[in-house]
């Protein structure tokens, strides 16, 4: 199955077996691999749902090597709370998790932050084109009532979005010039036709140490309303910025620090891949082929 909705998910993944089936055919393809010797001559176990390796012995299951393999919780559970993750625009909660499959909330926090962690992608390609690029500020400490977040207690993101393309957001340290120069340098396109911002000083000279010279930088004054200035406008990564911030603050409600990246991995994936008909089937190949992630690296300090 390629496109699903949540009643033929339920309906074609109600069952261990059918689960199991699904994930034989993403990981092999019909053709049954050993995973420690590469060998297809290899014969089922059925009645433990395993296989045997004619070439070096080896026992295993399709679940073998995967996030699924040292997890107690059933594949269909799995299987749904990965639908519900790619599915739900603003994310879903752990809390949201736990009522949803019936499981503890250690449970649900955990196999959340490991689906997430599997959606975190690799950028082999620059941005290029029109390239927007902003900063903006989460979380933090409330001061008192009617004032206003401090920004000294927040976290910095910073998102660059081609126009009609990709999306990225990171955890960045600070805004100086030369922290904004190295992500335009490590994500946007020497040939980049424009790169829009706002009025924020640091962003001329960020352009010029990354390579891009003056005349590809187009700004809009919003300290002084000015929000579209010809074709010039940064409201594309203002309106992912805003759809991210709905997302701590009505669905997540709190994100650490900490894990404030692999969130921002997952709303990026997300946003990335919401015209993709076949988001459950790559979600779920991105899961079978990640890195393990273990519970106490998760919550080590």
């Amino acid at each position: 199955m390629d496109s699903v909705n949540l009643c033929s998910l339920i309906e074609t993944f109600g069952t261990e077996d059918k689960c199991r089936a699904y994930l034989e055919a993403l990981r092999w393809g019909g053709e049954i691999t050993c995973p420690r010797c590469a060998s297809r001559k290899i014969s089922r176990i059925i009645e433990r749902n395993q296989f045997d390796c004619d070439g070096c012995r080896y026992q295993f299951s399709v679940t073998a090597g995967t996030v699924f393999n040292d997890s107690h919780l059933a594949l269909w559970k799995w299987f749904l709370a990965t639908y519900l993750l790619c599915e739900s625009r603003k994310g879903m909660s752990a809390n949201q998790i736990k009522r949803t499959l019936g499981i503890s909330y250690k449970t649900a926090w955990y196999l959340c932050h490991r689906i997430r962690s599997a959606m975190k992608e690799v950028h082999p390609e620059p941005l290029t084109g029109i390239v927007e690029m902003d900063e903006t500020y989460v979380g933090g400490r409330k001061l008192g009532r009617g004032q206003r977040f401090a920004k000294a207690s927040k976290e910095i993101v910073i998102g660059i979005k081609q126009r009609g393309g990709d999306l990225r957001f990171f955890h960045a340290e600070d805004v100086k010039a030369g922290t904004l120069a190295k992500y335009i340098k490590e994500n946007v396109s020497d040939d980049v036709h424009v790169i829009m911002t706002d009025e924020f000083s640091a962003y001329p000279k960020a352009i010029k140490e990354a390579g891009h010279g003056p005349m590809r930088h187009g700004t809009v004054n919003h300290s002084q309303g000015v929000y579209v200035n010809g074709d010039i406008t940064t409201n594309g990564i203002e309106s992912a910025f805003s759809l991210l911030k709905r997302g701590i603050i009505g669905t997540w409600h709190k994100v650490s620090a900490k894990h404030l990246e692999a969130y921002l991995d997952e709303m990026t994936f997300r946003f990335n891949n919401r015209e993709n008909p076949f988001l459950f089937r790559d979600t779920m190949l991105k899961l079978i082929e990640a890195p393990v992630l273990e519970y106490k690296k998760l919550t080590a300090a």
